[in-house]
C-alpha cells in the first residue's frame, strides 16, 4: 500500500468539501412522530378485517386502499406517471392441476412427487428426443444451486431425491404449495421432483401433468413528497416498508389469520408516522418517497418492480423499516441496522443522534442474512445505500410467521421512539447535507 507524507494527508483533508457532510442542527429538541398515528395505523393494520394482508387475497387489496387513503389524507403526491398511489402490476400464478410420474415401471405416490412448471401440459418419456435430463441426488446434503434449478429450471429436468432427503422435499412442499408467482411468465421449461428410492442403473421415466397459469394484479402504495430545494429535488431518499403478511393460514386454535403485527404492520406503520412527520416540518431539500411494498413475503415482487420504475443512480439512501413492534436485544431506544459495514449509512444516523438516548446497532444476527431478507436488498444490488432498520430479536422470535403476531404484542411506545429516531437520524439525508457512500454491488452479489 502506497504511503504518504503525513503533511500531504492534512493538506488533502483540508480540500474535501465539508459541507457534504455538515452535522445538522440538534435532534434534541425536534418534536418526535405522532404517537396517535402510530397506534391507529398499526392497529388498523393488523385488525382482523385485513385478513392478514396477503398479496393475492382480498385483505392485501384492502391494506393497499387503506394506505392509499393515509396518504391522500396527507397530501403527498404519485410518482410521475402513476395515476394515483397504487403501483398496479401483474405476476403469474402457476398451480398444479394434475401429476402423474412412473419411475422404472413404478408408480410415485402424489405425495412424492412435486411440479415447477407453466406450461399447460406435460407428457414426457424417457424416449423423447430430446429427453428431460434425469438429476439423482442421494442421501447427501442437496446444493443450494439445485434448488435453484428446481424452482427456476432452465432446461425440462427430473429430480430424484433420496427419501433421506425428505425434509428438503418439504421444503419444496411448503415453498410452492399455494401456487408459484414469478414475475414474468413461466418459461419454457419444467421440472418434476420425485421422492424415491435412488434406483441404481439406468432410469426410465413417464410423465404426464397440467399445470394452470392465470395472471394476477397486485400492488404497491408509494407516495411522494416532493423537494424544496431545487438543486436536490432530483435525489431521492425512500422510506419503505412491506405490508404484505401471509393471509389466511391453518388454523392454531381456532385462529386462522396470521396478522402479521409486526410483521410488517409495525415497519408500514412508521413508513406512514414519517410521512406526516415530514409532510408537518415541510422542509425537505431532497425528494422524499414513501413506499409500501407488496409481495415481500412470497418473492419480493413488490420492491423488484418498484427499482425498475426509478434509476438508482438517483435515490440517494433507502430506509427499509421491518419488524420494529418490539425491544432488541439491545433493550429499549434501541435498533439494529442491516448491513451496518456495507456504507457509512449508519454511521451518519448514529452521528446524527448524539446527545439523545437512542442508538442504533449493527445486525447482531448476521447468521440470518437479513440483509437479504427484506426489500432493501433489490436497491442494494443497484449501488443504492439501502439498509433495514430492524428491532427484532428472531432468533427467538416465537411468534413470527404464526397466528400469534398480533397488535397485543407490540410495545408502542417504543415503537414511537424507534420512529421517531429514524426521523431525526435522517434529518442530514433529507436536508442534502450528507449523503452516505454507496454500497458495491459486487460487494452485496446474491444471497448467500
Amino acid at each position: 500500500m502506497q504511503k504518504f507524507p503525513p503533511i500531504v494527508l492534512f493538506l488533502a483533508l483540508l480540500s474535501v468539501p465539508l459541507i457534504a457532510q455538515k452535522k445538522p442542527a440538534s435532534t434534541t429538541t425536534t418534536p418526535g412522530v405522532a404517537a396517535a398515528t402510530v397506534e391507529r395505523v398499526a392497529r388498523a393494520l393488523a385488525d382482523d378485517d385485513m385478513q392478514g394482508r396477503a398479496s393475492t387475497q382480498a385483505g392485501g387489496l384492502k391494506a393497499a386502499q387503506f394506505l392509499a387513503a393515509e396518504f391522500q389524507r396527507l397530501g403527498l403526491e404519485s410518482l410521475p406517471g402513476v395515476k394515483g398511489y397504487e403501483q398496479v402490476f401483474p405476476v403469474y400464478e402457476a398451480k398444479t392441476a394434475a401429476l402423474y410420474v412412473t419411475i422404472n415401471g413404478t408408480n410415485v405416490p402424489a405425495d412424492k412427487t412435486l411440479l415447477i412448471s407453466g406450461q399447460p401440459q406435460l407428457n414426457w418419456t424417457s424416449e423423447d428426443d430430446p429427453a428431460a435430463r434425469v438429476m439423482v441426488i442421494s442421501a447427501q446434503a442437496m446444493p443450494r444451486q439445485v434448488f435453484q434449478q428446481i424452482l427456476q429450471p432452465t432446461e425440462n429436468l427430473i429430480v430424484i431425491l433420496d427419501p433421506a432427503r425428505a425434509e428438503d422435499f418439504q421444503r419444496l412442499v411448503n415453498y410452492t404449495k399455494r401456487g408459484r408467482l414469478s414475475a414474468d411468465k413461466p418459461g419454457p421449461y419444467s421440472c418434476v421432483v420425485a421422492l424415491m428410492t435412488t434406483p441404481n442403473a439406468g432410469i426410465k421415466f413417464r410423465v404426464a401433468a397440467n399445470t394452470t397459469v392465470r395472471p394476477i394484479e397486485i400492488r404497491n402504495v408509494v407516495g411522494v413528497l416532493p423537494g424544496k430545494d431545487k438543486d436536490r429535488t432530483a435525489e431521492m431518499v425512500v422510506f419503505s416498508s412491506h405490508y404484505d403478511h401471509l393471509g389466511l393460514i391453518e388454523p392454531v386454535a381456532g385462529d386462522n389469520i396470521a396478522n402479521g403485527a409486526d410483521d410488517d404492520a409495525s415497519g408500514t406503520t412508521a413508513v406512514v408516522a414519517l410521512a406526516e412527520y415530514f409532510k408537518k416540518k415541510n422542509d425537505n431539500a431532497r425528494t422524499l418517497v414513501f413506499a409500501a411494498f407488496t409481495a415481500e413475503e412470497i418473492g419480493g415482487f413488490g420492491s423488484q418492480y418498484f427499482s425498475r420504475q426509478l434509476d438508482a443512480k438517483q435515490i440517494t439512501a433507502m430506509f427499509n423499516i421491518e419488524m420494529i413492534g418490539k425491544q432488541a436485544k439491545f433493550g429499549p431506544n434501541t435498533a439494529f441496522i442491516t448491513g451496518f459495514d456495507k456504507s457509512d449509512f449508519g454511521k451518519l444516523l448514529q452521528r446524527n443522534l448524539t446527545g439523545t438516548p437512542f442508538r442504533f446497532e449493527p445486525d447482531p444476527y448476521p447468521e440470518q442474512n437479513l440483509f437479504y431478507r427484506s426489500d432493501n436488498a433489490t436497491l442494494a444490488r443497484l449501488g443504492v445505500p439501502a439498509h433495514t432498520i430492524s428491532t427484532d430479536q428472531i432468533p427467538t422470535d416465537k411468534r413470527y410467521h404464526t397466528v400469534d403476531d398480533e397488535i397485543e404484542s407490540l410495545d408502542l411506545p417504543n415503537m414511537t421512539a424507534v420512529i421517531t429516531a429514524i426521523a431525526r437520524s435522517s434529518a442530514g439525508i433529507v436536508s442534502g447535507q450528507q449523503t452516505p457512500t454507496r454500497i458495491n454491488p459486487e460487494a452485496v452479489g446474491q444471497r448467500p
